[in-house]
């Protein structure tokens, strides 16, 4: 137990702190909360399956094409088809290639830095040589900008490592659904205790980038580079998409003198944890794009209590976003569990502190955030 001494009064989020070294979560475990998180991540889960298997298909077969009109196809092109992806009647995986241009801007792990390295640019140029090499006026474009298809391929293997992590993160929240079915997830903490062992079991998962040129197979990515699903996809995407993102047009001023977007990328606080469901439903807001695809695989169970709300589907996707967001609140509640320097239930008044300064940095970061909120 904590001792009273001990306790971070000081802190604007103090409550939560003390949550957390109680075994607690960061969102209210009542029942209703059970039944949206469970809801939305049964919705999330079907769509991150097929962000998760488009990007992998762009990575290993739409690489280093420069026009690639038919990307979001999976390879499968019909006139039927298109003339869905022409109306819209499809998912909408652009979000998915904001998340992860998001990853790409922002860095971080070790996936970033090995893309800097003299080794990736040998696998690059192998693989570049291989595909252009009866294309002199490629080739000679190489010759004169030698980074362009080199960053190419770094986008390429953003597109492979997200996919690799939404891969996981996917089963994670069907087999939560079907647990959830099954009577086996009644509270928050189970939700939260969940996803943590999923990371847990998939931490050391390898993430490798392979592409084929006709018979022979380029390992851009390979094993031996050493990168692990919960290091290098799984925390930098948390820190790119939950906490900084980028600002959304038409909601922040990009005038540098009106001091609304920070000098520092790391100030960034355009997130999911942050952004004001408010605006989501409008025009160039990308997450519009995620609510209105959850929308159409929403369970009934969480459809009904959207149906009775005061303003019933007029506002679906708003409702969407701000039960989306509680979950993200417990996704973030195991990653903080999952990473904290000692047991939450440590009874060593050392480990205490220093689980302490860890829990304050964390809420810190949060204090902007819709933390507040999702707890009215």
């Amino acid at each position: 137990m904590v001792t009273a001494a001990n306790k971070p009064t000081k802190h604007p989020l103090a409550e939560y702190i003390e949550r957390l070294e109680s075994g607690g979560t960061l969102l209210p475990n009542t029942a209703e909360n059970v039944l949206e998180v469970v809801g939305i991540l049964k919705s999330y889960g079907v769509v991150l399956d097929a962000y998760s298997k488009n990007l992998i298909y762009i990575a290993e077969n739409q690489f280093l094409v420069f026009f690639p009109f038919f990307k979001y196809f999976n390879g499968e092109v019909s006139f039927q088809k298109l003339l869905r992806h022409w109306s819209h009647d499809r998912i909408n995986f652009e979000y998915a290639e904001y998340c992860l241009k998001a990853m790409l801007w922002h860095g971080g792990g070790g996936l970033d830095k090995y893309l800097d390295t003299k080794e990736f640019q040998q696998r690059a140029q192998a693989v570049i040589q291989a595909k252009f090499k009866n294309n002199p006026i490629v080739m000679g474009v190489n010759q004169l900008f030698p980074d362009f298809l080199t960053e190419q391929l770094r986008v390429s293997a953003y597109y492979s490592g997200l996919g690799q992590f939404w891969r996981v993160m996917a089963d994670i929240f069907l087999d939560l659904s079907d647990r959830y079915d099954r009577g086996e997830i009644k509270s928050i903490p189970q939700v939260v205790d969940h996803i943590k062992a999923g990371l847990v079991a998939n931490a050391n998962k390898p993430i490798t980038y392979s592409v084929k040129i006709k018979d022979k197979v380029y390992d851009i990515i390979p094993a031996s580079v050493g990168l692990t699903f919960l290091a290098d996809t799984a925390v930098p995407y948390v820190e790119a998409v939950f906490f900084r993102g980028t600002p959304f047009p038409g909601t922040v001023s990009f005038n540098a003198q009106a001091y609304q977007v920070p000098p520092d990328q790391a100030r960034f606080q355009y997130g999911a944890l942050y952004a004001d469901p408010l605006p989501i439903g409008g025009a160039g807001i990308p997450p519009t794009l995620l609510m209105q695809d959850m929308r159409h695989f929403l369970p009934e169970y969480l459809h009904e209590v959207y149906r009775r709300s005061l303003r019933g589907e007029d506002d679906l996707r708003v409702q969407i976003c701000m039960t989306f967001q509680k979950s993200m609140f417990c996704v973030t509640t195991a990653a903080i569990v999952g990473l904290m320097p000692y047991p939450a239930d440590t009874e060593n008044p050392e480990e205490q502190r220093l689980n302490r300064v860890y829990l304050a940095k964390w809420m810190d970061r949060l204090q902007t955030s819709q933390l507040r909120e999702v707890n009215s």
